[in-house]
């Protein structure tokens, strides 16, 4: 049987209407928002689908959305099929999607870690004046190298070969890209976001979620979470305790994470969530992995045919 990673997408993957025709048309994915609705307090399921782009694009609301979305989506493909599922991972606030799918923690306990989460990130942002902007076309260690040498811009994602993202202090970033375009970027695109995440400047936010984390059980996972903060495959419930909180002001090591998960013998994933971030990410990777996505109704039931049609090769 073809073994599966599952991979979670971040912030940025919002778009006004995720995750309606899953609830519409799979029980299972409108339990999850009727859950998130009574545990959030608000309709998240109206945001979801009637929000602007403006109001989705806010900390505070995209991050959980997009984990709604993300958990709905997941819940319908469980519905409909029984995948296997090697191993876990997640980009950023997509992490808390591989912890759910990984039996780390139960839906009532994910959401309102994320919505904390939000919330800490979002004053963060509010009492800071920080950016991040996309390099592209240098090394990780030429970025790395670079960022050593400035102050107050720091690496947040390592996306793929070739795509870095640094964060920071706003002016520091805005000096910085003058450097960046020296030492050889092809090119640095500022991104639409409200603070530095990912940077030292969120620091007072994963101290206050350090103790916030301590009033929840986090089980041993039942597969492997390969996790943000040092890419490594994880098990241990106490070990995401202490690696959730420094996640929100460390770098997020994807391009490392999808090298760990194909070195240990998966090449076959899954994006769950809104947009196709990730796939496009993974290709640039390891250009031959396959890469499935589920994001709306239609998505869903063309990776079931897929996963179907893999299984009755297999079985020949």
């Amino acid at each position: 049987m073809t073994n599966y990673a599952l991979i979670f997408p971040g912030q940025g993957a919002q778009k006004t209407g995720m995750g309606k025709e899953l609830y519409d048309n799979s029980s299972a994915a409108k339990n999850v928002f009727q859950t998130a609705n009574k545990v959030l307090g608000y309709s998240i399921s109206d945001l979801c689908f009637n929000g602007t782009e403006e109001e989705l694009t806010k900390t505070i609301n995209s991050q959980p959305c997009i984990l709604t979305v993300s958990l709905a989506a997941l819940e319908a493909l469980k519905e409909k099929t029984n995948i296997e599922i090697a191993c876990s991972a997640g980009h950023s606030l997509g992490e808390y999607a591989a912890l759910y799918t990984a039996g780390v923690v139960d839906l009532e306990t994910v959401l309102k870690l994320i919505q904390k989460r939000a919330c800490l990130m979002n004053e963060a942002a509010e009492n800071t004046d920080g950016a991040m902007t996309a390099v592209l076309g240098l090394s990780d260690e030429a970025v790395i190298n670079i960022t050593k040498e400035l102050e107050n811009v720091y690496v947040a994602n390592f996306n793929s070969p070739g795509q870095v993202v640094i964060t920071g202090d706003k002016s520091a970033i805005e000096a910085s890209l003058a450097i960046f375009k020296e030492k050889g970027a092809k090119r640095v695109i500022p991104l639409a976001v409200s603070g530095a995440f990912h940077s030292p400047l969120m620091k007072n936010a994963g101290n206050e979620f350090t103790n916030f984390v301590k009033t929840f059980t986090f089980n041993n996972a039942n597969i492997p979470v390969f996790t943000n903060v040092d890419a490594s495959k994880t098990l241990n419930g106490e070990e995401f305790r202490e690696k959730l909180p420094e996640q929100i002001y460390s770098s997020v090591l994807w391009t490392q994470i999808i090298n760990n998960i194909t070195n240990s013998g998966i090449t076959n994933f899954i994006e769950i969530g809104p947009g196709k971030v990730l796939a496009g990410l993974n290709k640039k990777i390891n250009s031959e992995l396959n890469t499935l996505n589920i994001y709306d109704w239609e998505s869903l039931n063309t990776v079931i045919s897929e996963l179907n049609n893999h299984k009755e090769k297999e079985l020949v």
